[in-house]
């Protein structure tokens, strides 16, 4: 082996080592905002579970009932605890998460591409959050839909805690999830690996495609949820091809920034 062929393998090795390096750093920084935030919602669970439990509480109230949960094994008060507080825990933790996962990436980016990166990170936090407002605002329709059917007579509902924050929970992530849409598709519109024309000729397969991914991340199947959560992401799609246009535009205009 010549010595130039030895020293870029020694270039390369230090590269990857490099790299490995860098991704360990950037690993260690969002487990431990994640062990912090997963402290914090510990402490605070009483809180928080009053906060989450308000929309069924105010159906059982509306119903006459009690406002009271099923505990249905002695370690349940617990396990929901410790449930609540680790997703609660990664929720809270997704800003430093997105961050860590962004300056991993940006040394492979064009400069134009990591002013973008850094500028969607606060923008895909806000429609994060957005989305989960969104669902909490709606979960007590859903509650009044989904315990409504059947014989009341028949089935009274009375809940586990855990089974309630877990459909919580879920309901808060699919609606999260599904807000990333118009972040995702103007990213890529941005650094030039989809074009608006393309997404402006595959509506027809794009509302399939929202309504299929609608029915994978809700937690139920239920047409209400369903329409609740297909119809935003549509209405993203559309709006991510307006903002493209207006991207692709600026840049025939003044040139592309990110050269």
């Amino acid at each position: 082996m010549s010595e130039a062929t030895k020293q870029v393998s020694n270039e390369a090795e230090m590269s990857i080592m490099s790299h490995l390096g860098e991704l360990r750093t950037r690993l260690i920084r969002s487990v431990i905002a994640i062990i912090v935030c997963v402290v914090l919602v510990w402490f605070l669970f009483d809180r928080i579970f009053g906060f989450l439990k308000a929309p069924y509480c105010d159906y059982k109230t509306a119903q006459g009932d009690e406002c009271d949960f099923l505990l249905t094994s002695i370690t349940e008060a617990f396990s929901t605890q410790l449930s609540l507080s680790g997703w609660g825990g990664l929720v809270l933790a997704t800003p430093v998460i997105l961050y860590q996962l962004a300056r991993f990436i940006m040394p492979g980016l064009y400069p134009g591409e990591r002013r973008a990166l850094l500028a969607f990170i606060p923008v895909s936090v806000f429609l994060m959050f957005a989305g989960m407002s969104t669902a909490y605002f709606l979960m007590p329709k859903a509650i009044e839909v989904l315990l409504g059917f059947g014989d009341a007579e028949s089935f009274q509902p009375l809940l586990s805690p855990k089974g309630y924050v877990g459909f919580f929970v879920k309901m808060l992530f699919a609606f999260g999830v599904s807000f990333q849409l118009p972040v995702v598709l103007v990213f890529l519109q941005k650094v030039g690996l989809v074009k608006p024309e393309t997404l402006r000729n595959n509506r027809r397969y794009a509302a399939v495609l929202v309504v299929a991914a609608g029915a994978v991340i809700t937690p139920t199947g239920d047409p209400f949820t369903l329409a609740v959560i297909s119809i935003p992401m549509y209405l993203f799609y559309e709006f991510s091809i307006l903002i493209g246009t207006r991207i692709k535009t600026r840049s025939i205009t003044i040139g592309d920034p990110a050269s």
